[in-house]
């Protein structure tokens, strides 16, 4: 079968997540990559489709004219890979959206709840597949995790814990106020929270596969001169009457990521830390603790297995993860092709977590100023 025509807009040189995106598009061995915007400056863009093999014709200088000429061409793109500034998300996606492209959007989808809300609106009324790259729900072990509550084997939740602890911003840089992500009109109204917050969140309510009803958050930065928030503590009520807390900051001295979660139930508990994302520790009330590893023998759930890129022995993680969800996407786009219904798998980031982000960004806020719990 012919590979996917894939387009990106941002991820040019000099990008973290640029090439994080395309190493999982290739890894998936589903795409090909043949038009992009990979800069706002058009030279730039030009310079760098040609350092990727793309030709210049297909190198545009902005989004709206890509838009235009990828939908006249026979061989246009089919989806779109979006790693901008935040406050572009919403116009980008939506328009390629309403064009009849499928979407894999970086998170958070968007700044504004109401943009979110269009953009799930849209996704309705559209037949395409929408993936946002909430990328640590694809690891194998944390989708062996998310089967094993659903099986019961932890028993009914009842504490949910969540970490994302990195050091990236521990020194005050009087040159960081520079760049789009300290600039709350592109980057958000919270830096914590968009950039890094939103996946201890998604990771947490994936796994529990419980929402949470109620928060309290205090947001803060750890120096004057900051202008965004670099650290957030929250409080959790789950609807299953769960409790649970969250600590997540940028300005860890000496962390290096520090995702991670502590899930408790009636009969054990699960712990998972990305920064050794081939172990899952499972605690039993009444018998002594195991360590899970990733294998393909038929000892872990299938929707794990069936994540598993090499042979049990052989560790991988995080490019493999990205690269679950393209082909994921992948599989859902083939399915349409073939002029069936959508299949999508457990747990898919799709527009509804995309939107279930800003959500949860929006009630940290309010939390925080009020000083009050607040309801998502």
């Amino acid at each position: 079968m012919k590979k996917i025509r894939l387009g990106m807009i941002g991820g040019g040189a000099g990008s973290f997540i640029g090439p994080v995106h395309r190493i999982a598009a290739r890894m998936s061995d589903e795409y090909d990559l043949v038009a992009g915007v990979f800069s706002s400056k058009p030279e730039k863009t030009i310079k760098f489709a040609r350092q990727i093999g793309i030709n210049q014709d297909r190198a545009y200088p902005d989004w709206q004219t890509m838009l235009e000429k990828e939908q006249q061409r026979e061989d246009g793109i089919e989806a779109l890979a979006i790693m901008t500034p935040n406050d572009t998300h919403f116009p980008i996606a939506h328009a390629f959206l309403k064009a009849g492209f499928h979407i894999i959007c970086d998170k958070p989808l968007c700044n504004k709840l109401e943009n979110a809300q269009t953009l799930l609106q849209a996704h309705k009324d559209s037949s395409q597949v929408f993936c946002v790259t909430y990328n640590y729900s694809a690891y194998p072990m944390v989708k062996q995790a998310r089967a094993m509550v659903a099986n019961g084997e932890i028993g009914d939740i009842k504490q949910v814990h969540l970490t994302y602890v990195q050091g990236n911003l521990a020194a005050y840089d009087p040159e960081e106020k520079n760049t789009w992500r300290h600039d709350k009109s592109k980057g958000g109204a919270s830096l914590v929270l968009s950039d890094i917050a939103t996946h201890a969140f998604h990771l947490g309510e994936y796994v529990a596969q419980t929402e949470v009803q109620e928060i309290f958050a205090e947001l803060g930065t750890s120096f004057e001169e900051r202008v965004v928030d670099d650290y957030v503590t929250c409080l959790f009520r789950f609807k299953n009457k769960a409790k649970g807390a969250m600590w997540v900051t940028n300005a860890a001295a000496g962390a290096e990521h520090g995702l991670g979660f502590r899930i408790f139930g009636t009969k054990g508990g699960l712990e998972w830390h990305q920064e050794t994302p081939n172990e899952l520790r499972h605690r039993h009330i009444d018998d002594f603790e195991q360590i899970l590893t990733r294998r393909t023998d038929g000892k872990l759930h299938p929707q794990a297995e069936q994540s598993v890129f090499l042979k049990f022995g052989h560790p991988e993680g995080y490019n493999e993860a990205f690269s679950n969800l393209y082909k994921e996407t992948a599989t859902a786009i083939r399915h349409l092709k073939n002029g069936e219904a959508m299949q999508l798998p457990d747990g898919f980031p799709g527009v509804e977590e995309g939107l279930r982000g800003v959500q949860f960004i929006a009630a940290c806020l309010a939390s925080n100023e009020k000083g009050t719990w607040v309801n998502i």
